[in-house]
């Protein structure tokens, strides 16, 4: 399932769109709070450019409220469903699972956002190094 060359490994680790070879950010820990923004310009490996034009990750908002409501689906099944704990509980377990998992919410719409845009090409390491 987690394969390079599919969608789903780009999007659930992060990885170049284009190569799949190397992390799109500059720390890869999703928790490291001060960088959690901080991409790299392009892949070293492919050249693609991340940031496609100027405020292109703001589509990923929109990308950020699907996850985010999944996330809180999630935690609602899980809570009072499962649980059997009440409204208030379930209420609260909602609220924290989305503040914990934010900052994994916030890459995983960046990263699906990219997703829809670049296709991979596994031959577009071999077209950079010919072009270097």
């Amino acid at each position: 399932m987690l394969k390079k060359g599919t969608k789903m490994y780009s999007i659930l680790t992060g990885n170049c769109p284009r190569c799949h070879e190397e992390s799109m950010y500059e720390n890869s820990n999703p928790y490291a709070l001060s960088k959690i923004f901080s991409m790299n310009d392009r892949c070293s490996h492919c050249g693609l450019k991340y940031k496609i034009e100027p405020s292109f990750f703001y589509g990923a908002m929109y990308v950020s409220y699907a996850v985010g409501v999944a996330f809180a689906v999630a935690a609602f099944v899980v809570s009072f469903l499962f649980l059997g704990t009440s409204l208030v509980t379930t209420f609260i377990s909602i609220v924290g699972t989305l503040i914990i998992f934010m900052p994994l919410i916030l890459r995983l719409s960046r990263n699906i956002w990219i997703n829809f845009f670049v296709k991979y090409d596994p031959t577009a390491v071999k077209n950079h190094e010919v072009a270097k």
